[in-house]
């Protein structure tokens, strides 16, 4: 009973792992080193052109200061990296076809098309990490995924989940 019990388990977990609606990947500089970056801070020049609301830039900022000072970073005035953000979005709208046959309210028989539409917009968030003495990018993560916008709870919950996930992916595991 235990071991079918564990096996419901492991299921479960593997589902709800696999259910992650942010699609995420990285790239990095493999001369980079990165166990010597112990600091950060925001690269405001290039933070300024991402065309985005100055409120949704505020959230972005908040949820990776958060996130690196949990991952032992520290803010500085002299920085070992420096972060930066852009973001595409991209709205995408689904057409579906439905046919339905049957009797209606009369005895006639009735039939016909219609369709559903629905629109959704996609959007991605890319977080650069630039060395701060080369100035050069050592590190890139994006992540994609649909943005919720009605809600401002839910939009500052789905921020969170985007920069968890890209973020999750620094530092980089050589191989």
């Amino acid at each position: 009973m235990k071991w079918i019990k564990s096996i419901m388990i492991l299921a479960l977990v593997a589902v709800t792992a696999s259910c992650s609606s942010v699609k995420v990947v990285s790239d990095y500089d493999q001369q980079a080193n990165f166990t010597s970056y112990k600091s950060f801070a925001f690269y405001k020049p290039g933070i300024d052109k991402a065309e985005i609301s100055d409120l949704d830039k505020k959230r972005i900022l908040r949820a990776i200061d958060a996130s690196m000072t949990q991952k032992g970073f520290q803010k500085s005035e002299q920085p070992d990296l420096l972060v930066n953000i852009f973001t595409k979005e991209q709205k995408q709208v689904d057409v579906y076809n439905n046919y339905g046959y049957g009797w209606g309210w009369s005895p006639w028989y009735w039939g016909g098309a219609y369709n559903n539409v629905r629109t959704s917009t996609q959007g991605s968030l890319y977080i650069d990490l630039i060395d701060a003495k080369t100035n050069e990018l050592v590190w890139q993560g994006k992540g994609s995924g649909y943005l919720e916008v009605d809600d401002i709870a839910k939009k500052q919950e789905r921020i969170n989940e985007f920069v968890s996930e890209i973020l999750s992916q620094y530092p980089p595991q050589k191989q």
